[in-house]
């Protein structure tokens, strides 16, 4: 039996199921190394925080153990996430910075005093948001707190907020201070990084990918649904977040490998009884869709790309074709359509065609019918024999 997953600020308490973003696969774990004196160690703390450690008193540590370490000021409390020679390349891959060109240190494994004042920690942290929230409106600032993260000791915490532009929030932290009894850091998040603290469904009916594994937001423009021929809606482009959709991003380089080779689209071909401009584009199949100048968009021709090239190039000649399409190219299209639609489920009309009648019912009707018909003659014989 699967053992069920439970999160607690976002630390994943299976042993068999990862159940945060923030899980890092060690394929280095079957292998034995030698473990270096003042090991760095990767540990996260909630949502998204990771940070690296020193672990300066050798301690006999393993991925999974709550530890507390350097903070500032005071400690924090966090989970191991990642140990070995890995750790170096995670942090090539997040760009780590240095405190003052100094790793900050692992003070010791949690005792149970540390877990029970974090857990305290993390209690107040709803209500601070709710609290801050209403501060902030009080003080008319254009900006919103996200998410309140805790420190493990309960002296600091740091206040995620969304915001347009710049905001002079001074004398927030003032008030803050003075309400909460702490120190307080502000952080700006993005929309993006909002929509994966709160989670939610997609519109792919899966949960958002932000708030399950992607980590690394990279920007996306409708450059991307171009590429792909997909129309510029704003109401289906747009995310959660209120953003593009990440996933637009997902199969763009499929379609840019194959469109590398089409020809150019803003050129009209000439044949020697019309003029075809350019609708739309089947990628994967190499087919452009023409209209002729001057008649209604419903009448398309599909044109293969390697005869658009064919068309193009003896225009520039001065030359022009007397068909569009020949068959050749109108073969080859025809073997690209591999789709066959066997069954008619997806035939808008199929409920409109009359049922067809299995062999029994047709031959039960076939002889009800020919009963009918001698019935009938019978009484026209009788009818004749009777006597006048």
């Amino acid at each position: 039996m699967q053992e069920v997953n439970t999160i607690e600020r976002g630390v994943c308490t299976s042993k068999h199921v990862s159940c945060a973003k923030l899980e890092v696969t060690d394929w280095l774990k079957d292998i034995k190394m030698a473990i270096p004196e003042d090991e760095i160690i990767e540990v996260r703390f909630k949502n998204t925080r990771k940070d690296y450690y020193r672990n300066v008193n050798n301690l006999m540590l393993k991925v999974g153990d709550l530890v507390a370490v350097e903070g500032n000021p005071g400690h924090d409390i966090g989970i191991i996430s990642l140990m070995g020679e890995l750790v170096h390349e995670q942090m090539k891959r997040h760009r780590v910075t240095l405190n003052n060109g100094e790793f900050r240190k692992i003070y010791r494994q949690a005792k149970q005093v540390d877990i029970e004042k974090w857990k305290e920690a993390i209690a107040l942290e709803h209500q601070t948001m709710i609290k801050s929230r209403q501060i902030v409106k009080e003080l008319d600032l254009d900006m919103k707190i996200g998410d309140v993260e805790y420190q493990g000791d309960k002296t600091k915490a740091i206040f995620y907020y969304i915001a347009d532009g710049r905001v002079d929030f001074r004398q927030l932290i003032k008030v803050l201070a003075e309400t909460f009894h702490i120190r307080v850091e502000m952080k700006q998040i993005g929309a993006r990084q909002e929509a994966g603290r709160i989670g939610g469904i997609g519109p792919c009916g899966r949960e958002l990918c932000c708030s399950t594994w992607l980590t690394s937001f990279i920007s996306v423009t409708t450059n991307a649904a171009r590429y792909q021929e997909i129309s510029l809606n704003p109401q289906k482009l747009a995310g959660q977040c209120g953003k593009l959709k990440c996933c637009l991003n997902y199969e763009l380089d499929a379609y840019l490998d194959a469109q590398r080779d089409f020809p150019p689209t803003n050129i009209q071909l000439e044949t020697e009884n019309a003029s075809y401009v350019y609708l739309k584009a089947d990628i994967f199949t190499g087919t452009y869709w023409y209209a002729q100048r001057g008649n209604a968009p419903s009448s398309l021709v599909a044109v293969h790309v390697d005869r658009v090239k064919e068309v193009q190039d003896m225009n520039r000649k001065g030359r022009k074709p007397e068909k569009l399409v020949i068959d050749q190219y109108a073969k080859e299209s025809r073997k690209d359509d591999t789709f066959h639609n066997q069954v008619g489920q997806d035939d808008l009309t199929r409920f409109d065609r009359p049922k067809k009648q299995n062999y029994r019912q047709g031959r039960n009707k076939q002889r009800g019918q020919q009963r009918n018909t001698d019935n009938q003659d019978q009484s026209n014989r009788n009818f004749r024999r009777r006597p006048r």
